[in-house]
């Protein structure tokens, strides 16, 4: 059913990854429809550097592709899909489809887990989720150790998880971490994995996110470089500089 679903959302290739040419109201639609029925896919959420990271290395590009979904999160990315002819492609962000589906938690009856982050900024996001979103089930919270898990660990976090019976398995750990241990889990975990990168510490208050017309105008970088500027310039500055120069000479093939 997984695949027969994708293959109805359009893809295109950019550097290498099949990015889904798609929109926020596509794939809520999507989600809603078919959503408990993909437990054990995952869901990337692909922006510029995850994109040039998948064409400097292959197993991670392999990984991005053999998710249910690349969503365009990076604006750059639904730009080439638009100007390819996709003209409904828009940016799928991961805390703007957190947040939606949390909003629909209460007509839907969904099951939100939630795995990564620090404890502080679980606490602190479980904190607000209860205030804004009362309905909304949260099902279990996990802050794993800044180190490879043991294979011990990782059979009880699983468990865990599937005790929990998730609906929606969050995954805040970064990339590219988060879409490797969603693509070790697949078929293994309950629910519908999506990585979503920063997200948990936008909901927990731990960054201010760029205001919604510099995420219009492609500014929302600048506005996270400000924040995290040690952290956060090699990224942008290198990673963003490389990926115009190799679209530019056309690297991505269809």
């Amino acid at each position: 059913m997984a695949e027969i679903e994708r293959e109805e959302i359009p893809k295109y290739r950019i550097l290498g990854v099949d990015i889904a040419a798609t929109n926020m109201e596509q794939v809520l639609r999507l989600l809603v429809k078919e959503g408990r029925r993909l437990s054990g896919e995952y869901i990337c959420v692909s922006n510029v550097h995850t994109t040039v990271m998948s064409y400097d290395n292959p197993q991670y590009c392999a990984i991005q592709n053999n998710a249910f979904l690349a969503l365009p999160d990076g604006k750059p990315l639904s730009i080439l899909c638009r100007k390819k002819g996709f003209c409904e492609a828009g940016r799928v962000t991961g805390p703007d489809l957190m947040l939606e589906l949390l909003k629909m938690s209460a007509a839907e009856g969904y099951r939100h887990y939630f795995y990564g982050g620090s404890q502080e900024t679980l606490d602190k996001m479980q904190k607000r989720l209860q205030a804004e979103f009362p309905q909304a089930i949260i099902a279990g919270m996990y802050s794993p150790p800044f180190r490879q898990l043991t294979k011990e660990e990782n059979r009880r976090i699983t468990e865990e998880i599937n005790r929990a019976k998730p609906d929606f398995v969050w995954v805040g750990l970064g990339a590219p971490k988060q879409e490797i241990w969603m693509a070790e889990h697949k078929g293994k975990t309950a629910g519908l994995m999506i990585g979503v990168g920063a997200a948990f510490d936008y909901f927990a208050g731990n960054i201010i996110r760029a205001p919604a017309w510099m995420q219009k105008c492609c500014l929302e970088w600048l506005y996270r470089l400000l924040q995290e500027p040690g952290r956060l310039w090699k990224r942008y500055f290198v990673t963003n500089l490389k990926f115009l120069w190799l679209v530019s000479r056309g690297k991505h093939p269809q």
